[in-house]
Protein backbone atom coordinates (compact mmCIF):
# COMPACT_ATOMS: atom_id res chain seq x y z
CA UNK A 1 0.00 0.00 0.00
CA UNK A 2 1.36 3.45 -1.14
CA UNK A 3 1.66 5.45 1.96
CA UNK A 4 -0.18 9.13 2.36
CA UNK A 5 1.66 12.41 1.64
CA UNK A 6 3.18 13.68 4.53
CA UNK A 7 2.07 13.31 7.93
CA UNK A 8 -1.96 11.06 8.03
CA UNK A 9 -4.83 13.56 8.65
CA UNK A 10 -6.78 10.57 8.06
CA UNK A 11 -6.73 6.82 9.57
CA UNK A 12 -9.07 4.24 8.67
CA UNK A 13 -8.47 0.66 10.10
CA UNK A 14 -10.71 -2.06 9.68
CA UNK A 15 -13.47 -0.82 8.78
CA UNK A 16 -16.93 -1.97 8.48
CA UNK A 17 -20.44 -0.40 7.55
CA UNK A 18 -23.56 -1.13 5.58
CA UNK A 19 -27.13 -0.28 5.77
CA UNK A 20 -30.25 -2.37 7.01
CA UNK A 21 -27.64 -4.87 8.45
CA UNK A 22 -26.38 -5.57 4.97
CA UNK A 23 -21.84 -5.14 4.86
CA UNK A 24 -21.23 -2.75 1.69
CA UNK A 25 -17.74 -1.28 3.13
CA UNK A 26 -15.58 -4.65 4.37
CA UNK A 27 -12.79 -4.02 6.21
CA UNK A 28 -10.98 -0.88 4.25
CA UNK A 29 -7.68 0.36 5.83
CA UNK A 30 -5.93 3.42 4.98
CA UNK A 31 -4.61 6.82 5.39
CA UNK A 32 -4.81 10.23 4.04
CA UNK A 33 -2.50 12.75 4.13
CA UNK A 34 -2.87 16.78 3.16
CA UNK A 35 -3.23 14.81 -0.67
CA UNK A 36 -5.77 14.26 -3.28
CA UNK A 37 -6.99 10.99 -2.66
CA UNK A 38 -9.33 9.68 -5.50
CA UNK A 39 -11.74 6.72 -4.48
CA UNK A 40 -12.86 4.73 -7.85
CA UNK A 41 -14.80 2.23 -8.57
CA UNK A 42 -17.73 0.73 -10.83
CA UNK A 43 -21.70 1.58 -9.25
CA UNK A 44 -22.15 -0.48 -6.31
CA UNK A 45 -18.40 -0.34 -5.33
CA UNK A 46 -18.97 1.43 -2.24
CA UNK A 47 -17.63 4.67 -2.99
CA UNK A 48 -21.26 7.06 -1.58
CA UNK A 49 -20.86 4.78 1.76
CA UNK A 50 -17.80 4.86 2.34
CA UNK A 51 -17.34 9.04 2.46
CA UNK A 52 -20.80 8.93 4.08
CA UNK A 53 -19.50 6.35 6.40
CA UNK A 54 -16.40 8.37 6.96
CA UNK A 55 -18.22 11.89 7.74
CA UNK A 56 -20.07 9.79 10.12
CA UNK A 57 -23.81 9.30 9.08
CA UNK A 58 -23.33 5.47 8.86
CA UNK A 59 -22.12 3.65 12.02
CA UNK A 60 -19.20 1.62 11.89
CA UNK A 61 -19.95 -1.77 12.66
CA UNK A 62 -16.52 -2.94 13.27
CA UNK A 63 -13.15 -1.01 12.54
CA UNK A 64 -12.21 2.68 13.96
CA UNK A 65 -11.51 6.03 12.68
CA UNK A 66 -8.93 8.53 13.30
CA UNK A 67 -8.20 12.45 12.27
CA UNK A 68 -5.59 14.34 13.15
CA UNK A 69 -4.72 11.61 15.86
CA UNK A 70 -8.28 11.59 17.82
CA UNK A 71 -10.54 9.00 17.59
CA UNK A 72 -13.76 9.82 15.69
CA UNK A 73 -15.29 6.61 15.42
CA UNK A 74 -18.46 7.09 17.44
CA UNK A 75 -18.65 11.00 17.20
CA UNK A 76 -21.68 12.76 15.73
CA UNK A 77 -21.66 14.29 12.27
CA UNK A 78 -21.49 18.10 13.79
CA UNK A 79 -18.98 16.95 15.83
CA UNK A 80 -16.84 16.10 12.87
CA UNK A 81 -17.57 18.98 11.13
CA UNK A 82 -16.33 20.50 14.28
CA UNK A 83 -13.03 19.01 14.41
CA UNK A 84 -12.38 19.79 10.72
CA UNK A 85 -13.78 17.10 7.60
CA UNK A 86 -16.33 18.84 5.55
CA UNK A 87 -18.84 16.86 3.64
CA UNK A 88 -20.23 17.14 0.44
CA UNK A 89 -22.84 14.93 -0.69
CA UNK A 90 -23.88 13.74 -3.98
CA UNK A 91 -27.08 14.81 -3.54
CA UNK A 92 -28.76 17.39 -1.46
CA UNK A 93 -25.87 19.52 -0.61
CA UNK A 94 -27.67 22.31 0.27
CA UNK A 95 -31.39 23.80 2.28
CA UNK A 96 -33.42 24.74 -0.41
CA UNK A 97 -36.02 27.09 1.27
CA UNK A 98 -32.86 29.30 2.39
CA UNK A 99 -31.32 31.59 -0.12
CA UNK A 100 -27.51 31.00 -1.68
CA UNK A 101 -26.07 33.34 1.26
CA UNK A 102 -28.57 32.00 4.43
CA UNK A 103 -26.88 28.28 3.46
CA UNK A 104 -22.87 29.52 3.06
CA UNK A 105 -23.83 31.23 6.43
CA UNK A 106 -24.91 28.52 7.94
CA UNK A 107 -21.70 26.73 6.94
CA UNK A 108 -20.23 29.87 8.23
CA UNK A 109 -21.08 29.07 11.62
CA UNK A 110 -18.55 26.09 12.20
CA UNK A 111 -14.83 27.86 12.23
CA UNK A 112 -12.83 30.58 14.46
CA UNK A 113 -12.24 32.60 11.36
CA UNK A 114 -14.22 35.97 10.59
CA UNK A 115 -17.27 35.11 8.50
CA UNK A 116 -17.15 37.47 6.06
CA UNK A 117 -13.27 36.91 5.47
CA UNK A 118 -14.54 33.48 4.53
CA UNK A 119 -17.54 34.37 2.56
CA UNK A 120 -15.50 36.83 0.15
CA UNK A 121 -12.99 33.85 0.11
CA UNK A 122 -15.96 30.91 -1.59
CA UNK A 123 -17.39 33.91 -3.62
CA UNK A 124 -14.07 34.78 -5.16
CA UNK A 125 -13.48 30.70 -5.87
CA UNK A 126 -17.35 30.27 -6.91
CA UNK A 127 -18.09 33.90 -8.47
CA UNK A 128 -21.21 32.93 -10.04
CA UNK A 129 -22.43 32.33 -6.90
CA UNK A 130 -22.36 35.87 -6.06
CA UNK A 131 -24.70 37.44 -8.76
CA UNK A 132 -27.12 34.04 -6.64
CA UNK A 133 -26.53 35.50 -3.58
CA UNK A 134 -30.25 36.41 -2.69
CA UNK A 135 -31.65 33.39 -4.92
CA UNK A 136 -33.24 30.99 -3.54
CA UNK A 137 -30.86 27.54 -3.27
CA UNK A 138 -33.76 25.40 -4.54
CA UNK A 139 -34.31 27.37 -7.58
CA UNK A 140 -30.30 26.77 -9.26
CA UNK A 141 -29.21 24.39 -11.66
CA UNK A 142 -27.60 21.22 -11.03
CA UNK A 143 -23.83 22.81 -11.71
CA UNK A 144 -24.63 26.00 -9.13
CA UNK A 145 -26.16 23.75 -6.74
CA UNK A 146 -23.05 21.65 -6.62
CA UNK A 147 -21.19 24.59 -6.56
CA UNK A 148 -22.96 25.96 -3.20
CA UNK A 149 -22.64 22.24 -1.69
CA UNK A 150 -18.84 22.34 -2.01
CA UNK A 151 -18.78 25.82 -0.86
CA UNK A 152 -20.90 25.49 2.50
CA UNK A 153 -18.69 22.87 3.21
CA UNK A 154 -15.65 25.30 2.81
CA UNK A 155 -17.19 27.85 4.86
CA UNK A 156 -16.32 25.24 7.74
CA UNK A 157 -12.62 26.06 7.23
CA UNK A 158 -11.95 22.09 6.73
CA UNK A 159 -8.73 20.64 7.16
CA UNK A 160 -10.41 17.41 5.54
CA UNK A 161 -12.91 17.89 2.34
CA UNK A 162 -15.57 14.78 1.57
CA UNK A 163 -16.45 15.08 -1.86
CA UNK A 164 -18.95 12.51 -3.46
CA UNK A 165 -19.11 12.38 -7.09
CA UNK A 166 -19.42 16.38 -7.61
CA UNK A 167 -19.42 16.32 -11.43
CA UNK A 168 -22.12 13.29 -11.75
CA UNK A 169 -24.87 14.65 -14.10
CA UNK A 170 -23.06 17.60 -14.76
CA UNK A 171 -22.09 19.33 -18.66
CA UNK A 172 -18.58 19.34 -19.53
CA UNK A 173 -18.40 22.54 -19.33
CA UNK A 174 -19.22 22.44 -15.48
CA UNK A 175 -16.90 19.08 -15.06
CA UNK A 176 -13.90 20.61 -16.51
CA UNK A 177 -14.88 23.74 -14.00
CA UNK A 178 -14.71 21.63 -10.83
CA UNK A 179 -11.89 19.63 -11.31
CA UNK A 180 -9.96 23.63 -11.68
CA UNK A 181 -11.97 24.24 -8.60
CA UNK A 182 -10.96 20.64 -6.19
CA UNK A 183 -7.47 21.67 -7.42
CA UNK A 184 -7.53 25.40 -6.62
CA UNK A 185 -8.50 24.31 -3.34
CA UNK A 186 -6.14 21.50 -2.36
CA UNK A 187 -3.21 24.14 -3.50
CA UNK A 188 -4.22 27.25 -2.10
CA UNK A 189 -5.94 26.29 0.81
CA UNK A 190 -3.36 23.00 1.34
CA UNK A 191 -7.19 20.75 2.31
CA UNK A 192 -6.74 17.35 2.11
CA UNK A 193 -9.54 15.79 -0.33
CA UNK A 194 -11.20 12.46 -0.81
CA UNK A 195 -12.75 12.73 -3.54
CA UNK A 196 -15.18 10.06 -4.82
CA UNK A 197 -15.47 10.27 -8.60
CA UNK A 198 -16.83 7.91 -11.23
CA UNK A 199 -15.05 9.88 -14.08
CA UNK A 200 -11.80 8.17 -13.63
CA UNK A 201 -10.07 9.98 -16.98
CA UNK A 202 -10.65 13.47 -14.91
CA UNK A 203 -10.32 12.21 -11.49
CA UNK A 204 -6.56 10.82 -12.08
CA UNK A 205 -5.89 14.34 -13.62
CA UNK A 206 -5.89 15.95 -10.33
CA UNK A 207 -5.02 12.57 -7.42
CA UNK A 208 -2.14 12.00 -5.90
CA UNK A 209 -2.92 9.03 -4.95
CA UNK A 210 -6.08 7.02 -5.88
CA UNK A 211 -7.72 3.86 -4.26
CA UNK A 212 -9.73 1.30 -6.29
CA UNK A 213 -12.53 -0.25 -4.50
CA UNK A 214 -14.42 -3.24 -5.61
CA UNK A 215 -17.62 -4.52 -4.11
CA UNK A 216 -16.69 -2.82 -0.77
CA UNK A 217 -12.77 -3.69 -0.72
CA UNK A 218 -9.58 -1.75 -1.21
CA UNK A 219 -8.50 -3.60 -5.25
CA UNK A 220 -5.35 -1.91 -4.69
CA UNK A 221 -4.06 1.82 -3.39
CA UNK A 222 -1.51 3.54 -5.65
CA UNK A 223 -0.06 6.80 -7.05
CA UNK A 224 -2.03 8.32 -9.47
CA UNK A 225 1.04 8.70 -12.04
CA UNK A 226 1.60 4.42 -11.66
CA UNK A 227 -1.86 3.19 -11.80
CA UNK A 228 -1.88 1.52 -15.36
CA UNK A 229 -5.64 1.32 -17.23
CA UNK A 230 -5.11 -2.67 -16.72
CA UNK A 231 -5.14 -1.88 -13.31
CA UNK A 232 -8.17 -0.19 -13.25
CA UNK A 233 -10.11 -2.37 -15.85
CA UNK A 234 -9.23 -5.06 -13.65
CA UNK A 235 -10.47 -3.44 -10.41
CA UNK A 236 -14.06 -1.97 -12.20
CA UNK A 237 -14.25 -5.75 -13.18
CA UNK A 238 -13.75 -4.78 -17.23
Amino acid sequence: MSDSIGPAILTVEGIRSGYHGVTVIKGLSFEVGAEVFAVLGANGAGKTTLLATLARLIPLTDGGIRFRGEDVSTLQPYETADRGIGYVPQEHGAFPDLTVFENLSVGGMIGDRPREERMDEVLDLFPDLKALAQQMAGTLSGGESRMLACGRALMQDPMLLLLDEPTAGLSPLYVDMFFEKISEIHETKGVGIILAEQNATKALEVADRVMVLSLGEAFLVEGADELTTEQLKEGYRI
